[in-house]
């Protein structure tokens, strides 16, 4: 198998030992912002926002020119203070609408929060990948993520494209294995012997 076809995002999951974990995570379609929330004291930070650059099969969905700069917001994502998924986001500069309102007053609040709140989006197919060194993305989310070195080398994305009226946001979400330990919801998570609520 060629470089560039295992680059690609897929719209399939295959069943393999490091995505079984997380097999209920990565398909789930609904708000995964109130999921983690359902688990734990949830906290967002924003770690780049601003102008940038998308990757070129990130311009080719939102109809961009390979080049063009867009905006980007990259956060990680925490359950009881454990970082647990690096989000990217891409909104294209054109043409300017509420989205382009709502990610510049976001801060420390989750568009996942705005985008599932809102009745008027919708979400396109999702599609997989898992990433490795060679990818875009990779580093940035290992960083985020703040995996040990004897961590595995490959991190589960998924990622889906929300349209509400003439714009288009494009979210990319980097798993950490961390997040197939969270506590199911309703049951207590223990840290240092107190219970984390």
């Amino acid at each position: 198998m060629n470089i560039a076809r295992r680059q690609v995002w897929r719209p399939s999951l295959p069943r393999t030992a490091d995505s079984t974990p997380l097999l209920g995570w990565l398909r789930d379609r609904g708000s995964l912002t109130a999921r983690i929330r359902s688990r734990g004291r949830f906290a967002v930070r924003v770690l780049r926002q601003g102008l940038g650059i998308p990757t070129a099969d990130e311009a080719r969905l939102l109809g961009l020119d390979p080049g063009v700069h867009a905006w980007v917001r990259e956060v990680a994502l925490s359950c009881n203070e454990q970082i647990v998924v690096f989000a990217h986001t891409v909104l294209p500069r054109r043409p300017r609408g509420p989205l382009t309102v709502w990610l510049s007053r976001l801060g420390e609040r989750s568009l996942g929060a705005l985008l599932f709140a809102h009745a008027g989006f919708t979400r396109g197919p999702m599609a997989f990948h898992r990433l490795d060194r060679r990818h875009a993305l990779f580093t940035a989310a290992w960083a985020a993520l703040q995996l040990a070195e004897q961590s595995p080398a490959t991190l589960w994305a998924r990622r889906s494209r929300f349209d509400l009226g003439g714009q288009s946001v494009l979210v990319s979400e980097v798993f950490s294995p961390r997040l197939a330990q969270l506590p199911e919801p309703g049951k207590e998570s223990w840290t240092n012997g107190k219970p984390v609520l």
